[in-house]
């Protein structure tokens, strides 16, 4: 199998709830590799995939798989799904229930001899674990062992790209862990392009090369998983990345030569220190912090390299399994997690008077 590049230019429009219209536009892509999609619900990630794959027709696109064109609308070319060698898998496995895991995962090959098919069938079934279920049917096997051979299924026929939908939700982590390993071990043989959407951010670590960050039918930023959900651009994509805390704040100073700016919390006189921003004295900005970058302190901190340090009351206290979420009171309502541990040493308590200690760059400034 040779790699090729997917490339897709998508200009797609839909109706929406409301009379108001759901428009995708987006350039992306993506070379031999696995690249993740990620966006929170709605932002037209399967709406991409259906359009690259062939299921919907978009009506303004160029998408090219290598020299191939898959559909340009400048030439009214339109290759259905079966015509364009692209694997597709779905959050649910679809097997079919009256055929053996071996039938299943052979499915994609009727043309193929009895001996080519048994030896590409089998040897991804050994690649994905599930050889020793060959003549089991879907109703016998577990969840996660069902995705395995729907991932085989995809990978039989030797496509030239693949697209996967979430594949693993619903999965428990340790089991989602075992199989992005096996998919990974794959693709380092094979080099093909794969686009993978996932919401799970261990996901994203374990498996994409790079991220392509869509919200709202636009891409709004790419690069290396870390780059690109440490600092999100939209209040969705901070969400899904993981920040628990939304601020608002009236920008107060620009210091250029420091690369900060010193911000108010709306409704009260807490003040931030953020990274310097495309921002005016006044103009009113926004804030995603993760609650795990937020330090909680029982004495006032002294000596610090970090510059915002603000008083607050506890106002809840929430257990869930090895983190504790702390509600702070401090100009805002802050959320911040703690180990059972520092809870038990710190003393902390509903009405404790504490301090919140947070980095200047643990604060992401992001748009609505």
């Amino acid at each position: 199998m040779t790699a090729s590049a997917l490339e897709a230019r998508v200009r797609f429009a839909r109706p929406g709830q409301n009379h108001t219209a759901f428009r995708l536009d987006v350039e992306i892509q993506v070379g031999a590799g696995i690249t993740i999609l990620f966006g929170p619900s709605g932002a037209g990630k399967s709406t991409l995939l259906d359009c690259i794959s062939g299921l919907l027709k978009a009506g303004d696109a160029r998408i090219t798989l290598g020299e191939k064109a898959l559909q340009d609308s400048a030439t009214g070319i339109f290759l259905p799904p079966q015509e364009r060698h692209i694997a597709y898998l779905f959050q649910s496995p679809a097997l079919f229930p009256h055929m053996t895991v071996e039938e299943n995962a052979g499915f994609g090959l009727p043309h193929a001899g009895e001996v080519e098919r048994k030896a590409a069938v089998f040897y991804l079934l050994e690649v994905f674990r599930v050889a020793h279920l060959a003549q089991r049917k879907p109703g016998e096997i577990s969840g996660g062992e069902a995705q395995r051979v729907a991932l085989a299924r995809a990978l039989a026929p030797s496509p030239r790209a693949v697209l996967l939908d979430e594949p693993l939700k619903g999965l428990d982590a340790e089991l989602r862990s075992s199989i992005v390993d096996d998919l990974r071990a794959w693709n380092r043989a094979n080099r093909l392009p794969i686009l993978y959407v996932t919401h799970q951010r261990d996901e994203v670590n374990a498996l994409g090369e790079r991220v392509i960050a869509i919200d709202r039918g636009r891409v709004v930023s790419e690069g290396i998983p870390h780059a690109v959900l440490d600092a999100p651009r939209t209040k969705r994509l901070a969400h899904a990345a993981g920040f628990e805390n939304y601020l608002t704040a009236a920008v107060l100073e620009l210091r250029q030569a420091d690369g900060v700016m010193r911000a108010r919390l709306t409704g009260s006189e807490a003040e931030l220190e953020l990274p310097l921003g495309y921002a005016a004295v006044g103009d009113r900005v926004r804030v995603a912090i993760r609650a795990g970058d937020i330090l909680l302190a029982t004495q006032k901190p002294v000596g610090l390299s970090a510059r915002n340090v603000l008083e607050g009351t506890v106002d809840s206290i929430e257990t869930r399994g090895s983190t504790v979420v702390c509600r702070v009171r401090a100009g805002a309502m802050f959320v911040v997690h703690v180990t059972p541990g520092a809870l038990r040493s710190l003393e902390i308590a509903v009405g404790k008077r504490v301090w919140l200690v947070i980095k200047t760059h643990s604060c992401q400034l992001v748009d609505e």
